[in-house]
């Protein structure tokens, strides 16, 4: 049998849960959230209290509220004191932002890069001038209590070695213990594939907010998955489940970076795009634009590509939302402009090949986040361990910092 928990340890978890309610809502009264956590006045006081002292979060009183009676203090967090920073690397670009408490971005960057290989040594160093640049110009008495970073690959979350990142030539690369080397903060750098966390970002402060099962599709040059059952991110045995780019929805299709042939990315993908539409323009968000914006002209070509790449789309939904049995699928990436503009054809498809019992409460949506939701989602990772045991984490970063 377990032992019971001890006064402190509910404690911790009574600030921490607290905090996550401030953090993912906002502010909110000391009344609301002794209804939300179930505990009486006096504790919540206490626990306000605490977390008031150690800077994380604040008290004011609420404006008019026409009630009769001594007004509940409302409880912010202390978004410009306490911070994280947020690093996103895709298939085309490296951005960095400063996020803070309540999943306010303070601060944000982005650089473009050309498509093909990355070199990890040169990734690292970007991305560490990019982190301290941000770190630079935060305030002085600000705190920064996490790092991440969204990786576009297969991520092995607890040591952040990335196995396999097709597109830019990654394989078994210690991303994540490089970085925390080398910014030298203290702080463990803690990485995750980018469709994992536009899932996370996209349930807790976009389209999906509040859903208990959601698949978020993210779009670059390949396609990746987020998905969220029962309320928990479905990771697998090793951590690299959602790699739904790779199933295969065309046998004998389109050749695929990963050595097999018709995978959902290679045929819905914008490579599968540009191919179909008979261009050769750069790979990227523009040519993605570029043939949407064509179609809406009239250029047959680009209709009938949309057409086509939204048909194989939807065989992939289809698959997923029968399999997932999810509330809502959110596009991402370049396949947000890629569903809205053949929307009909994936609807369609999902209709015909998507069991009745699973199809029919199932929406699709378009990111809220837009290009931000994997950067967003780095964040929340970042947060995790000031969100899980805030006491301890604060005095943890100020040690690394003395």
């Amino acid at each position: 049998m377990r032992a019971a928990p001890s006064p402190e340890e509910i404690r911790t978890r009574n600030l921490a849960t607290l905090l996550r309610h401030v953090h993912r809502g906002g502010a909110v009264s000391r009344a609301t959230l002794a209804e939300r956590m179930g505990l009486n006045r006096s504790t919540i006081l206490a626990l306000t209290t605490d977390l008031a002292a150690a800077g994380l979060v604040s008290e004011e009183l609420p404006g008019q509220t026409g009630r009769a009676g001594r007004p509940s203090l409302v409880v912010r967090p202390q978004e410009q004191r306490v911070y994280v920073v947020a690093l996103d690397v895709g298939a085309d670009r490296l951005a960095a932002a400063r996020v803070g408490l309540g999943g306010a971005v303070l601060d944000r960057t982005e650089t473009a890069r050309p498509r093909g290989a990355f070199d990890p040594e040169d990734v690292i160093a970007a991305l560490v001038a990019m982190a301290r640049t941000m770190i630079d110009a935060a305030a002085a008495d600000s705190v920064c209590v996490g790092v991440g970073v969204a990786f576009c690959g297969m991520v092995r979350e607890e040591d952040g070695v990335v196995r396999y990142g097709p597109n830019i030539g990654w394989v078994d690369v210690a991303f994540g213990a490089k970085m925390t080397e080398q910014l030298d903060l203290g702080l463990r750098v803690a990485v995750g594939n980018n469709a994992n966390l536009g899932a996370l970002a996209e349930r807790e402060r976009g389209v999906g907010e509040g859903l208990a099962n959601l698949i978020y599709l993210h779009g670059d040059v390949g396609i990746g998955g987020g998905i969220i059952m029962n309320g928990e991110l479905l990771g697998g045995e090793g951590g690299y489940g959602g790699e739904v780019g790779h199933m295969i929805v065309n046998p004998g299709g389109r050749a695929c970076a990963c050595g097999s042939r018709g995978c959902f990315e290679a045929e819905a993908g914008e490579l599968g795009l540009i191919a179909a539409a008979g261009r050769s323009d750069p790979p990227g968000q523009a040519a993605v634009d570029a043939i949407v914006e064509a179609a809406a002209r009239g250029d047959a070509a680009a209709r009938d590509a949309l057409h086509q790449i939204g048909e194989w789309l939807g065989y992939g939904v289809a698959n997923l939302v029968n399999i997932f049995n999810p509330s809502m699928v959110v596009f991402g990436g370049v396949l947000r402009e890629i569903y809205l503009a053949a929307a009909a054809q994936v609807r369609s498809r999902v209709a015909v090949n998507g069991l009745q019992a699973v199809r029919e409460r199932v929406r699709l949506r378009t990111s809220a986040l837009g290009g931000d939701a994997t950067l967003i989602g780095a964040a929340e990772l970042a947060f995790t361990d000031v969100l899980t045991d805030p006491l301890q984490t604060l005095v943890r970063t100020a040690a690394a910092r003395a």
